[in-house]
């Protein structure tokens, strides 16, 4: 079910819960962004963003980065359920268009689905 709100019961809030990611994630990347994820017990994903600002040096990229992180996980959220992702920015990320920006992490999405849910 879409909700237009990013609920806290999506998010990963707990350094445990992002180092359970961490340690033997299922890994998608390109030359922006890179995506990791481990199989849950719940029934829908969470996210967690980690835009780190030795790689995205203004606040404004980085936020940019983080909200259509959040707006694009939101609309991919059906089909991402039973996922912890953690969200993770290369230098590059900060010069793309938000069309770019957006296109990147939906083909991101798609590809992540295809090879962790298996």
């Amino acid at each position: 079910m879409f909700s237009g709100r990013f609920a806290r019961h999506q998010r990963l809030l707990r350094p445990a819960e992002f180092k359970q990611v961490f340690e033997r994630p299922c890994k998608i990347s390109d030359k922006h962004l890179t995506l990791l994820c481990r199989q849950n017990d719940l029934p829908h994903a969470r996210l967690g963003l980690a835009i780190a600002k030795k790689q995205v040096k203004t606040a404004v990229a980085r936020n940019r980065i983080k909200r259509m992180s959040r707006e694009t996980f939101r609309e991919q959220q059906t089909m991402l359920a039973g996922l912890d992702i953690v969200v993770l920015a290369r230098t590059s990320a900060a010069q793309l268009t938000p069309q770019e920006l957006r296109r990147v992490l939906e083909n991101l999405w798609l590809r992540l689905v295809k090879k962790c849910k298996s």
